[in-house]
């Protein structure tokens, strides 16, 4: 996986997979710009980073996702470092409030939807005009188990979510005929700062199953990082070109098979949010 040369904005860059993933780009050869909204983490991932001797730029930018201002002011900043902008990968996130959705505070559900859902938008909308320019891109949003299945007491990260990978699928073919692609990614089961925060709430706000769950996930050690940001690298590379509007996931796809399935993914739905209906499993209710 090469990304020599390759230009890169990694958001929610400061810890847990982003970081992995800015590690992962790094090492293959990429310049990355850097943004989270914590400074001081932000600052100490870049030192680590550079610290790895690679020959690629490392560059960092405090920025708040759900600012329209400081997204701008982050693209501008990282054309003006790099030059061209080939990669976005859309990681900043948050699980936002926990607990029956009468109970929690509005406006901390609001503000998750305003990072996870409208700062994906945006992050988007800032690099669009540059790698339509430029006749190519790559951009990259991070999903969640909230895509696919419901998340009861954390309805805002579940929603926003499977929100972004709709908007993905529709940015996808929006962006055809510029050599844009457009994935989400499914990185597994992660043993980041989101699993500290479940298991910190404690089964009261987020519900005794998904509490079990949380506690199996930190014994058994989780998904490692590394399987989410090798997929993110290898979407961000050229090798795969022409892969766009899916949602994969790195632990249970077949992902380094996929440019040989190119036409079969082209023709057909595989990978991608869709309606059951009951001749789906079998039924004839008509």
């Amino acid at each position: 996986m090469n990304l020599n040369g390759r230009n890169a904005i990694i958001s929610g860059a400061n810890q847990g997979l982003g970081f992995e993933i800015a590690k992962r780009f790094v090492m293959d050869g990429a310049n990355v710009m850097l943004c989270a909204r914590n400074a001081d983490s932000l600052f100490k991932a870049q030192k680590e980073l550079q610290a790895l001797g690679q020959s690629g730029k490392i560059y960092a930018k405090p920025t708040d996702v759900s600012q329209l201002n400081e997204i701008e002011a982050l693209v501008a900043e990282a054309a003006k470092q790099m030059g061209n902008i080939d990669i976005l990968v859309a990681n900043a996130a948050v699980y936002g409030p926990k607990g029956p959705i009468e109970e929690i505070d509005w406006q901390e559900w609001s503000d998750a939807i305003d990072i996870n859902l409208k700062g994906t938008v945006l992050q988007c909308r800032a690099v669009l005009p540059l790698m339509k320019k430029q006749g190519q891109g790559k951009i990259i949003i991070l999903s969640g188990g909230g895509a696919t299945k419901p998340m009861p007491n954390l309805s805002a990260y579940a929603a926003s979510k499977a929100a972004v990978v709709r908007f993905a699928e529709t940015l996808s073919e929006e962006v055809a005929d510029f050599g844009i692609d457009v994935n989400t990614v499914a990185p597994g089961a992660l043993n980041t700062r989101l699993l500290d925060e479940v298991l910190e709430a404690g089964p009261e706000k987020v519900g005794q199953q998904f509490y079990d769950q949380a506690i199996k996930q930190r014994d058994s050690g989780g998904t490692p990082l590394s399987t989410g940001a090798n997929l993110c690298s290898f979407l961000a590379g050229k090798e795969s070109n022409g892969i766009t509007g899916k949602l994969i996931s790195a632990v249970w796809d077949p992902w380094k098979k996929l440019p040989d399935l190119i036409n079969e993914l082209k023709k057909s739905d595989i990978y991608t949010l869709r309606r059951i209906i009951p001749e789906d499993r079998g039924q004839n209710w008509n």
